[in-house]
């Protein structure tokens, strides 16, 4: 525990401390009028800071409120025996301590942020890509019954080397999903397995006019490396 009850003003403003430390500063606060008013500070401080979290803070955040505190004034001290400039020292660390917290909550609000455009921006290119195959001018669309009630519709565009899959089914048997295949040169490739509770999907496959079938099979959660026969469908493509 550190040797300077008042130094720990900031960490605990700001919920760092250990449980021993929280119980001694607790028994001082009781005592000394200056760290509760300085821990009300920090905290409220600190709360502004972290108001509207889902927001970005901007990146010159840091910056400006280190710049406060060099251009601040040091405080005179409050209590006779205290060593001069003592409260500014653990101000400046405190505030130094919330700009922490703060930058670290704009790293992680930043990442948030990119990673929801990137999500968009790969949303929206999929959609495109489904846009340029299904309005190909040689598109040839197939579709069959899948056993258990439900349909699966393959589009073809030759010009677009690519296809579309869309599966639209009944729920699979529980514990079990649905999974897509594209049969080339006898071989089954997987193109992906659904979710459990999952009854539709739509898939872009590149190079499917070099496959024979486009099947679906109800595997086990999280699917299989080879297909479970029979295929619930199994549409020819050619």
């Amino acid at each position: 525990m550190s040797t300077d009850i008042h130094s720990l003003v900031g960490a605990y403003a700001l919920d760092a401390v250990d449980d021993l430390e929280r119980a001694a500063f607790d028994r001082h606060l009781r005592e000394c009028e200056t760290c509760r008013t300085e821990v009300d500070e920090l905290r409220e401080a600190a709360a502004r800071l972290a108001d509207g979290a889902w927001s970005v803070p901007p990146p010159s955040l840091r910056a400006g409120v280190m710049t406060a505190v060099r251009a601040t004034r040091q405080l005179t001290p409050e209590k006779p025996g205290r060593p001069a400039g003592l409260r500014w020292r653990r101000l400046t660390a405190a505030a130094a301590a919330v700009v922490a917290v703060a930058g670290a909550t704009y790293a992680v609000q930043d990442q948030r942020v990119r990673h929801e455009r990137d999500r968009a921006e790969a949303a929206q290119a999929a959609e495109a890509r489904v846009e340029s195959i299904l309005s190909a001018p040689d598109l040839a669309v197939r579709e069959q019954a899948v056993d258990g009630g439900g349909r699966v519709t393959v589009a073809v565009s030759r010009l677009r080397n690519a296809g579309v899959i869309m599966l639209a089914a009944s729920g699979s048997p529980a514990g079990h999903v649905y999974q897509l295949w594209t049969v080339r040169s006898g071989q089954p490739h997987s193109e992906g397995a659904l979710d459990l509770g999952q009854t539709t999907a739509l898939r872009v496959v590149d190079g499917i006019d070099q496959a024979s079938d486009v099947g679906v099979t109800v595997e086990p959660a999280g699917g299989s490396r080879t297909p479970t026969l029979p295929m619930v469908a199994d549409l020819k493509l050619a």
